[in-house]
């Protein structure tokens, strides 16, 4: 039985950072995730994929922020529970909780947060009858790795965020980039549309709209596909490829979660806002990606706010009644369980006081 103070369903940028917030309290955590390794969608998708709306970070690789997160953390010690997926959750007469996964790991706190991010989730692949085919031999739903691409001819399918993103950056990376998309208005931000235009007018990218990939050919690795266009005067493109990517969102689903008794709306957990993030469960949480309330953003920075007012509540549901001052870290510094402390800097100090 592993005992901790807080129990964190998911290892994303939101879980990890529920981790600095509770060690500034002086409380336990300890991390259940699916996948093999910390930092959720951020390691397993897209560890290579630039982050723009990071505070102080004009821009970071989601990797990079998940290696940072943990490094921040460390010094509070989390413990992980790493490719298990959480299953059960009971409650026991004192209010706790004991959570077990799916290879019978079971787990034992007083406050259980769900920060599952969208839950497990699966690529939306395009009706392409042979496209199983392909798999891992040119086609792929995610970027890994960007160097992949490089020096290849690459088609990308899709009009959102990730789509434009991905077609700008493989711009200088591959020798080729196609951007598919069946409507002739993008569905990403403005900005990310206007710098595809921009590159497509340099040829850097050649742009298809009103149009979508409808056959895949090769042998044993994909080596082209046929562009349909809606106006049949221009009919259909035939392009040799190396690579195509279809980038049409995942389709995410709660799994075992989804049992635990929750009020569920939009396969999201409904929570309290008004207050500390709680779910009907009392002592249960659900923060990130995984909730939804009135004016919610799915923004990791709304996570990493959630996760700061969720473990103040935290700390009065396990010391009920006891009184905690809060401090600036800029002022108290960071002390982590070994006792090992990082000084917050003199003249930071004096210039708050003055």
């Amino acid at each position: 039985m592993i005992k901790t103070d807080i129990l964190i369903i998911g290892a994303g940028p939101t879980g990890l950072f529920t981790v600095f917030e509770a060690g500034l309290l002086k409380l336990k955590t300890h991390l259940i995730d699916a996948l093999p390794q910390p930092g959720g969608q951020c390691s397993e998708i897209y560890p290579k994929k630039p982050i723009y709306d990071i505070p102080a970070f004009p821009e970071i690789l989601a990797g990079d922020l998940v290696n940072n997160l943990m490094e921040q953390i460390k010094p509070f010690e989390p413990g992980f529970t790493l490719g298990e997926r959480a299953e059960t959750l009971d409650k026991l007469e004192d209010g706790s909780f004991i959570v077990t996964t799916n290879k019978g790991t079971r787990h034992h706190a007083p406050v259980v947060v769900v920060a599952g991010g969208l839950g497990s989730f699966e690529p939306r692949k395009p009706p392409i009858s042979n496209i199983k085919d392909f798999e891992d031999k040119g086609v792929a739903y995610i970027v890994k790795d960007p160097e992949v691409y490089r020096n290849k001819k690459v088609v990308i399918a899709g009009g959102g965020d990730s789509a434009l993103d991905w077609a700008i950056f493989l711009a200088d990376v591959a020798a080729e980039v196609s951007l598919v998309h069946r409507r002739n208005e993008f569905r990403g931000a403005l900005d990310s549309v206007e710098k595809a235009s921009e590159l497509a007018k340099l040829g850097k990218i050649q742009l298809f709209t009103e149009a979508e990939v409808t056959e895949l050919h090769g042998k044993d690795h994909l080596e082209a596909v046929v562009v349909k266009h809606n106006d049949v005067k221009k009919g259909q493109t035939y392009l040799e490829v190396d690579n195509f990517i279809p980038l049409f969102g995942l389709s995410p689903k709660l799994g075992p979660i989804g049992d635990w008794g929750f009020e569920i709306e939009k396969n999201a957990i409904k929570v309290n806002n008004a207050y500390d993030y709680q779910t009907n469960i009392p002592g249960v949480y659900a923060i990130g990606d995984v909730n939804t309330y009135p004016g919610k953003l799915k923004l990791i920075l709304s996570g990493f706010h959630e996760a700061a007012v969720m473990c103040q509540s935290a700390y009065q549901r396990i010391h009920p009644g006891k009184r905690y001052v809060m401090k600036y870290t800029t002022v108290g510094g960071v002390e982590g369980f070994d006792g090992s402390k990082k000084e917050a800097k003199k003249e930071v100090v004096q210039s708050i006081l003055v």
